[in-house]
């Protein structure tokens, strides 16, 4: 099943996604949102094609400081930004809020009032944030391995922090190296992921436009975002919470918090998953969107 290919939304804020769609623009749409540093190709085409399969018109794209999407470059984020970050003593570059702007941004270009709305991690973080803002733009809401944005729940394992604040390198194949060995200590260790996929992948992702500093201020972005708890509660939209049970990055404590806040939302927690979308799961995720989509539509 062919793509639309690679294509560009010009936002009035000035920034430029690149984003693909998939299916037929009359079926109901489902907008993918990854997470940190991810580019749309970490949506596999597999997994939108079974979307589609389902009935479903999918858009995926690049965030911002991402792929081939705008780097903002002329903002640089030192670790002592980050520091201060953590304590509320600072201002990002730009905001989760301003994330889903582009989100939203998106939808405008593609001339879609609203939704069903699907985040990965950061774009989690993402998709609540869209739903917060403009309820009635979103459809639906399933929110993977994510969390509701309050200090005390899906934060990460402490052995994670040194290869998160390591370098990674300064020619394509330090980063392919590198990213490699991060992939593998948040990977699902009962669903492993094909090494040469893992290694084509991660080519595909440098060459695709990564950007270290890009990075960095999404991860300001992340922790400077306000706790969503109240205004989750306050919504009154179909939503699926789907975390794995071995998550080091986000604690699947982030996965419960986000589904109590959800009032009517389903929690699905999948035993053995880590952070990361292995292909042996896609079928079950594929379904938990399907029947979220299916929920809005009966509503």
């Amino acid at each position: 099943m062919a793509g639309s290919g690679e294509q560009f939304a010009h936002l009035p804020s000035g920034i430029d996604l690149c984003y693909e769609t998939f299916g037929d623009p009359t079926d109901p749409p489902v907008l993918l949102v990854m997470g940190l540093g991810g580019p749309m190709g970490w949506w596999d085409v597999a997994f939108c094609e079974q979307l589609v399969a389902r009935g479903l018109f999918v858009v995926r794209y690049d965030n911002r400081d991402t792929g081939r999407s705008t780097k903002l470059r002329q903002h640089r984020v030192s670790r002592i930004d980050l520091a201060k970050a953590l304590v509320g003593l600072t201002t990002p570059p730009y905001t989760i809020g301003d994330l889903a702007d582009d989100a939203f941004g998106l939808l405008d270009h593609l001339e879609i009032d609203a939704a069903h709305v699907v985040g990965v991690s950061m774009g989690g973080m993402i998709a609540q944030t869209m739903a917060v803002a403009h309820p009635e733009r979103v459809r639906s809401l399933v929110s993977i391995m994510s969390t509701t944005g309050r200090r005390t729940v899906g934060y990460q394992n402490p052995k994670l922090l040194p290869a998160l604040l390591s370098k990674a390198g300064h020619t394509r194949d330090e980063y392919v190296e590198r990213s490699l060995r991060g992939t593998q200590m948040i990977a699902s260790p009962d669903y492993p992921t094909d090494p040469e996929f893992a290694r084509d992948r991660a080519y595909e992702t440098y060459d695709r436009g990564w950007s270290a500093g890009g990075v960095t201020r999404q991860v300001m972005a992340i922790l400077t975002q306000p706790d969503r708890t109240a205004d989750l509660a306050r919504l009154d939209v179909p939503a699926t919470v789907i975390h794995g049970t071995r998550d080091p990055l986000v604690h699947r404590s982030g996965g419960k918090a986000t589904a109590a806040a959800l009032r009517g939302s389903e929690h699905v927690e999948i035993e053995g998953m880590a952070h990361d979308l292995p292909s042996q799961l896609y079928d079950q995720i594929v379904e938990a969107i399907v029947r979220t989509v299916e929920r809005a539509q009966h509503a």
